[in-house]
């Protein structure tokens, strides 16, 4: 690797860091270059604003952050289906022993972000379509195989990743409930009843 790119890497990830710790607001480029250990003019060699480093920032950040980055859709069969949904679900929960957390927090930053800046808004928007679409071919594959019961296939894959968002933010708030029952429900609420997750 080039030191340029070796360097715009390790600025990349030190933003990532103080944006966990800060915010993107708060972090400045003083405080990345003084944590990388450069000068704050050296950044300007690497990018032109802070703006053009928080946008390569939110590139390296959500690069894995897709939906069959947790969901194994190739995997899956009719006696796997319900667990592959569920599981796949659990995956996507913070765990604060992972930089997953880390992710989600800095995610809801570049949420707020978006209210303000249309750029940000799509990108945005663009995963959570993904994440969407891609419910909906599981949902679609599942009703396929007979695991999932005729009807709107839209709205229960919208069901589903409404409440994975909404429990995932819970938890990266530390908001005390049983997370894992609550994405089982979600879950069941769109099998038929012989497929229901029991445990």
């Amino acid at each position: 690797m080039k030191k340029r790119e070796l360097t715009s890497q390790q600025l990349i990830e030190a933003a990532f860091e103080l944006f966990v710790e800060f915010g993107l607001e708060k972090t400045s480029l003083g405080m990345i270059a003084q944590k990388v250990g450069i000068t704050k003019p050296s950044i300007y060699y690497h990018f032109s604003t802070k703006e053009e480093l928080i946008s390569q920032a939110f590139d390296y950040i959500f690069k894995d952050h897709y939906f069959k980055s947790y969901f194994q859709i190739e995997e899956v069969t009719l006696h796997n289906f319900a667990q592959c949904l569920y599981q796949g679900g659990l995956n996507m929960l913070p765990d604060p022993d992972k930089s997953h957390n880390a992710v989600l927090r800095v995610l809801n930053e570049f949420a707020t972000l978006a209210e303000r800046e249309e750029m940000y808004r799509a990108r945005l928007s663009a995963i959570q379509q993904d994440f969407l679409t891609g419910f909906q071919q599981l949902l679609s594959m599942g009703f396929e195989l007979g695991a999932v019961p005729s009807g709107n296939l839209a709205y229960k894959a919208h069901l589903l990743a409404l409440s994975i968002d909404g429990i995932s933010r819970c938890k990266l708030m530390g908001i005390g409930m049983d997370y894992e029952g609550v994405w089982k429900e979600a879950v069941n609420s769109v099998l038929k009843q012989d497929f229901i997750i029991q445990v």
